[in-house]
């Protein structure tokens, strides 16, 4: 199973890389993906859609089941990964470059409440 270190992780199985000041990449992680199966379907958010720390984000459909996606933080979405919507499989097969999810603004300083850095995620894993 794949964690790399240049993330940030959180218990939901959520990763986030900062690409700028205020903005931030959200995907699944690899265990995340592996626990779902085969992903057939997922439900992106609006571009521009603000959402509060733990809402639903976005909902990924597998052959097993139905997972969400929750926001780490208060933010808006700043962009969405349409590759996603026409091969899901992506989720599966890169997740933590092609298959990523959302790009989106943190209203405040990212904060780092309640996120893993690589080694504490490898831990709740294992």
């Amino acid at each position: 199973m794949e964690i790399p270190d240049d993330l940030l992780y959180t218990e939901e199985h959520e990763w986030i890389r900062q690409v700028g000041d205020s903005l931030v990449r959200i995907g699944i992680t690899d265990y995340a993906q592996d626990q779902l199966g085969d992903v057939v379907y997922v439900e992106l958010p609006p571009v521009g859609k603000e959402v509060a720390k733990d809402d639903v984000l976005v909902e990924v459909e597998s052959t097993k089941s139905v997972g969400e996606v929750y926001a780490p933080f208060a933010g808006k979405v700043t962009d969405v990964n349409e590759k996603i919507s026409q091969s899901p499989e992506l989720v599966n097969q890169s997740p933590y470059e092609d298959g990523w999810l959302v790009l989106m603004s943190v209203d405040d300083e990212m904060p780092a409440d309640g996120l893993l850095d690589a080694g504490r995620y490898r831990d709740l894993t294992e």
